[in-house]
């Protein structure tokens, strides 16, 4: 199985679909097939594992061609991303204690679950 993201505007990702090995033993392809089949021109291969293009792609996310990376949505103001790997990080780390947290924007602190 073969996972396809396809883009929009600004290389967002509107959807992400899996096309079978034998319709893509390349990425190139997989893109080939996928536009014969739905007339979209805009195609990119993802990969589950990050072995290429550091992350998963998912819907709403965006494909920068010049770090050939897929890039999820910002999830907070403070948080930075991370230009090797292109995922974003808080400005604080999680604490390491093995507790359950959950980023609290307003204070700019991990918050300790209940």
């Amino acid at each position: 199985m073969k996972y396809f993201a396809k883009l929009g505007l600004n290389s967002k990702v509107i959807e992400v679909t899996h096309i079978g090995d034998n319709y893509a033993p390349t990425e190139k392809a997989g893109i080939e097939y996928l536009h014969k089949c739905t007339n979209y021109p805009f195609w990119v291969q993802t990969f589950k594992d990050r072995s290429k293009r550091k992350n998963y792609a998912a819907k709403g996310s965006t494909y920068d061609e010049k770090k050939d990376a897929f890039i999820s949505i910002q999830p907070f103001d403070s948080w930075t991303l991370n230009e090797d790997t292109c995922r974003w990080e808080a400005p604080v780390a999680r604490p390491e204690d093995g507790k359950a947290y959950r980023w609290k924007e307003e204070t700019i602190s991990w918050q300790l679950l209940a």
